[in-house]
């Protein structure tokens, strides 16, 4: 029979339900709904909603700040702001942190940003990813050296923290000053509409230049995913952010030991021949790249990662065979799909990012060359642009290219060619792979030619087609055995899957060192 209670030990119970709950209320109801009414949901709501029912495990309730100036030693401060501990997702664990607004504003004193590290620390230690939900009015002031103490450690925490398990941050409300720092070290940001992100604020701003800026037009979601390029995903909420969240979660490993989870894949389908449809032959005229993705994966899902910035370049997660893989794709809908300074850096890290955590590589190419201009010249194209060079060169994982139409001069090899280390290289009968296009290359390698002619445009053209049948053809590179098989667009899944499959296991030595340096 279980030994009964004793009163004291009931009172001191009952005691302990009463205060937990009173701590979980945050700055109150009236703040809690106060937060409602903003349309934002409160901090253990966003955790609820991100968790499995019934999984979060809380850490560090009951902890307080040291400080005692200015009033802090009777302050009320339930949770010191930050809601942190341990849950699923999809049954998966994690770790994660949740700013309380209602507390202070959510400012991050010294313990604030310590149960933080305490989380991130454990999220190494068990190889689970770290989720951070940001919603704080920035440094808490009254905490002076300790609260910048405290960012530092979370600082430093996120570097750490960097290629071995992934971290992700929603920003939900104010992220200010030195706060916007963490999120910048995590590997994806999530931006609500509702929410800001600056080092200073417009208020700031408008002191020391003396420029008026909205708060929406200096730190604004659409702001920082079409002009900054800082966040990766934009949401219209909180609910949108994590369910983004949880979808992200679904196609990453738990840490850099691990692979993705494998789902049931589509049915197989041997042949599409709808992809005929959609590419142009002539390769002057643009089409979505994200309609062949869509034929290519399975289940046409694809998670499209900074889709308002660099749009002449396509990033994001999918699955080819139940196996996530990362996609990059040239975008001819947008600037033909050239490459420039913000492509480049935004396709080099996310193949950084695929390479550190054991994604394969699908990369899809339609690319007429680099940007040509004085802006990107001075602008450091030479340096952004070897920046996809050394991530692609750098890249250990499953690498399968596909070169559709055009492929000219640096941006072919940068767009990760057989001498990049691509395990297979498959091309369309449409593909053009050469330093430049006919047009060009006819006008310098036959100018005599053509000026000499009787009828300089009839020969201009002959030997454009000339140059074309000849040199820029696939079967030239195929030749080469830079290209393995030219094949028909209709077999694309079928060959890329194939080869995924048989380079799953790939392994690949490289010589020791501690890091590359790479351009910056």
């Amino acid at each position: 029979m279980a030994a009964k209670k004793s009163p004291t030990m009931r009172k001191q119970v009952d005691q302990l339900t009463v205060k937990r709950a009173e701590t979980r209320l945050g700055g109150g109801e009236a703040r809690l709904q106060k937060q409602r009414d903003a349309g934002k949901m409160t901090a253990r709501e966003r955790i609820g909603a991100l968790l499995d029912e019934a999984t979060f495990q809380e850490i560090g309730l009951y902890r307080r700040n040291r400080t005692t100036a200015f009033g802090m030693d009777t302050a009320d401060m339930p949770a010191d702001g930050v809601v942190t501990g341990t849950g699923a997702v999809f049954g998966r664990p994690i770790h994660l942190a949740s700013q309380d607004f209602t507390v202070v504003g959510g400012s991050a004193g010294e313990t604030h940003s310590l149960k933080v590290v305490q989380m991130m620390e454990s999220a190494l230690k068990c190889g689970t990813p770290f989720v951070f939900i940001n919603d704080s009015g920035g440094a808490r002031i009254q905490e002076g050296i300790d609260s910048l103490h405290g960012y530092g450690a979370v600082f430093y925490e996120n570097v750490k923290l960097s290629g071995a398990v992934p971290q992700i941050s929603i920003i939900s409300g104010p992220c200010a000053g030195g706060a916007a720092y963490s999120p910048a070290l995590t590997d994806f940001i999530i931006q609500t509409r509702k929410a800001h992100m600056f080092i200073t604020g417009p208020n700031v701003i408008k002191q020391v230049t003396g420029e008026d800026v909205t708060a929406d037009a200096l730190g604004g979601a659409d702001t920082h995913m079409s002009i900054s390029g800082v966040n990766h995903f934009v949401a219209d909420d909180d609910e949108q952010a994590i369910l983004i969240a949880q979808k992200l979660l679904s196609l990453l490993p738990q840490n850099n030991t691990e692979d993705p989870q494998v789902f049931e894949p589509d049915p197989y389908v041997e042949r599409d021949e709808t992809i005929y449809d959609i590419v142009p032959t002539d390769g002057n005229k643009g089409y979505d790249v994200r309609d062949v993705i869509l034929k290519l994966v399975d289940h046409q899902d694809f998670l499209e990662v900074q889709a308002g910035y660099a749009m002449n370049l396509v990033i994001g997660f999918a699955r080819i065979n139940g196996r996530t893989i990362g996609v990059v794709a040239n975008q001819p809908s947008s600037m033909a799909g050239v490459l420039d300074i913000n492509a480049s850096d935004k396709g080099s890290r996310f193949i950084r990012f695929c390479n550190a955590f054991n994604i394969p590589l699908l990369t899809l190419v339609d690319v007429p060359g680099f940007l040509p201009g004085v802006s990107q010249e001075t602008g450091g194209i030479i340096r952004h642009g070897a920046k996809m060079l050394y991530a692609y060169a750098a890249a250990t994982v499953p690498k399968v290219t596909v070169v559709m139409r055009k492929a000219y001069g640096g941006a072919y090899i940068a767009m990760c060619c057989k001498d990049l280390g691509a395990d297979s290289v498959f091309a369309w009968p449409t593909a053009e792979i050469a330093v430049m296009g006919a047009e060009g290359a006819a006008s310098v390698v036959f100018k005599k030619e053509i000026e000499t002619a009787d009828d300089p445009d009839a020969k201009r053209q002959e030997l454009i087609d000339e140059y074309r049948n000849v040199y820029s053809t696939p079967f030239m590179a195929a030749a080469r055995g830079l290209v393995d098989d030219v094949i028909d667009p209709a077999d694309t899944r079928r060959y890329v899957a194939m080869a995924l499959e048989i380079l799953i296991n790939k392994r690949e030595l490289r010589p020791a060192k501690k890091h590359g340096l790479g351009p910056v």
